[in-house]
């Protein structure tokens, strides 16, 4: 397929080329990997200005999204890559094929660094989905900061830099100029732009920004920083967001609320405990969807609301595939065996070839979590619909999650994300007093 790039994508482009370092902060769908890929032609044959390129990317994504499309497009085809995922001797052994472009997944950047015994000698690094960097203590921080000094040209690509707020952008951005812009330190940084917000005597737990520190941090790496949002550039589908209640009875819905109030849940069995406010949310949310790990681990069910729900959801949607989004382990055993119970064909979207089944419409019913899928997956040729079985915390993993449908490429007029919360109990159903 012949590429043919919008302007907006010719400028960003230019924009990697001619910035030694860079953070294109690209909305879901605009092509981010296609511009890339541009770049770096340009940049290995046309300005010889690098020779090796290094891309770091979510497993998935390096698996299978950039290789997908240095595949897809004619103007593409003179690249030569090689996918460096799976055990350590397959990872060698793609390391030391000869390519232009070596793709790894984000968790094996340590190992690559400090274990491999292999010289890194990439002079381009392209780090999909730079808030993957947002933690200065991981493990894949402090590595590559030990060789960012060696890299000639770095960029870094995300639609979400400080989806937990400004804090984030601090270690995203000294992989990117080693900090340059917004200082060396991260205790620099939150004396200059923030004052502490929760705390506990000395303890403080977390910071809000001073006023006026949102411009002043923009205006600090606004020469190296591009951003683009969706909606400005492409027509996008029209985004319908609907809720489909499950009522719980009053036993259930009891349950609930003792567990809320108390940090107790009693069960015939046993009490399941909720140490702290954190853990109290996560059971909370587990027991919403239906199910409960007791502090053994074991799954306790509690109800088959949502799974009902989701039967109804399936039917309604009369063959449209639909993508279901789940968050616990056990909702994904629970959904998995009421579908073979009323024999829907499914499948997890987990591999490369149930995504290419999924996007050739073979798959009526898909599973994803968006933990592991949520960023970089092309699959808005494969339906339009998805369903929320059970919500995550993360507002980035949630947006990039439905932004697998809502993209660029979505034939259909409409993306529908279907929820499925809970709501207070029929008032009819309780008892009278």
């Amino acid at each position: 397929m012949k590429y043919e790039p919008h302007e907006y994508q010719r400028y960003a482009t230019r924009y990697i080329e001619e910035h030694p370092c860079s953070a294109v902060l690209l909305d879901m769908g605009l092509g981010k990997t296609s511009i890339t890929l541009t770049a770096i032609a340009n940049l290995l044959f046309d300005r010889f200005e690098v020779h090796k390129v290094l891309v770091i990317a979510p497993l998935r994504v390096a698996r299978d999204t950039w290789s997908a499309e240095l595949i897809k497009w004619d103007e593409m085809h003179h690249l030569t890559y090689s996918v460096a995922v799976g055990t350590e001797a397959e990872r060698k052994a793609a390391l030391m094929r000869k390519a232009d472009i070596y793709l790894i997944n984000r968790e094996n950047v340590q190992w690559l660094i400090e274990k491999s015994k292999l010289p890194f000698d990439y002079d381009m690094v392209v780090v999909d989905e730079l808030s993957s960097f947002k933690n200065h203590q991981s493990k894949r921080f402090k590595a590559l900061m030990q060789v960012r000094p060696r890299i000639k040209h770095i960029v870094g690509l995300t639609g979400t830099p400080a989806s937990n707020g400004l804090m984030d952008l601090w270690a995203e951005f000294k992989v990117i100029d080693m900090g340059k812009r917004l200082g060396r330190f991260i205790t620099r940084y939150r004396q200059e732009y923030f004052v502490p917000d929760a705390m506990n005597g000395q303890i403080v737990y977390s910071y809000r920004p001073k006023p006026g520190a949102e411009a002043a941090i923009y205006r600090q790496i606004s020469d190296i920083t591009i951003s683009m949002k969706s909606t400005d550039h492409l027509k996008m589908p029209e985004l319908i967001s609907s809720a489909y209640k499950v009522y719980l009875s009053p036993d259930e819905r009891d349950a609930y609320d003792e567990m809320k109030k108390q940090f107790v849940l009693d069960l015939p069995d046993g009490e399941i405990i909720a140490a702290n406010a954190a853990a109290l949310s996560g059971k909370l949310s587990q027991l919403a969807n239906g199910a409960i790990y007791d502090d053994t681990g074991s799954v306790v069910p509690i109800h088959d609301r949502k799974l009902d729900a989701l039967e109804d959801i399936i039917e309604s949607a009369n063959g449209k595939p639909l993508l279901v989004a789940y968050w616990y382990q056990h909702d994904l055993e629970r959904i998995m065996k009421r579908l073979h119970e009323r024999h829907i064909p499914f499948s997890k979207l987990d591999k490369a070839d149930s995504i290419r089944r999924w996007n050739n419409g073979e798959i009526p019913v898909a599973l994803i979590h968006p933990a592991s899928a949520g960023h970089g997956l092309n699959l808005q040729t494969g339906g339009s619909t998805i369903v929320w079985f059970g919500l995550t915390w993360s507002l980035e993993l949630y947006s990039q999650t439905i932004a697998r449908l809502w993209r660029q490429g979505q034939s259909s007029e409409t993306v529908v994300v279907q929820h499925i919360p809970d709501a207070p109990t029929h008032r009819k159903e309780r008892d009278p007093g």
